[in-house]
């Protein structure tokens, strides 16, 4: 699956890891990495939701038709399926996400820490 960031501010944090680890941390920067590479492992999305890994979800609300990816207990990576819908079979057909940044939106906070 192709990983893209639409976002110029997203972009240059993640690609790169100085800037990355100085922004969330060393084990927070680790983890988006190991997802990055989890996701393009997978040949497209619906896959990775079927394998569970980080516990992707749907989100709701203002994050509708957006996922949710656990990085670690309160972070979580929002990716966007570049896809027109989101059943199954559309799912089946979306080999590119786009990376919206991570956020804690627990305890009805939304903090976003990238972008």
């Amino acid at each position: 699956m192709q990983l893209e960031i639409q976002d110029s501010k997203v972009r240059k944090t993640v690609e790169n890891a100085d800037k990355l680890i100085k922004k969330v941390g060393l084990d927070l920067a680790r983890m988006i990495k190991q997802r990055f590479n989890e996701m393009k492992a997978s040949s497209n999305f619906k896959e990775y939701l079927d394998y569970g890994i980080g516990k992707p979800h749907p989100l709701s609300g203002n994050l509708n038709n957006l996922f949710g990816i656990h990085l670690n207990k309160n972070y979580r990576l929002i990716v966007e399926p570049l896809s027109e819908k989101l059943d199954d079979n559309s799912l089946k057909e979306c080999k590119r996400v786009n990376i919206k940044g991570v956020v804690e939106y627990h305890d009805g906070k939304k903090e976003w820490i990238i972008p």
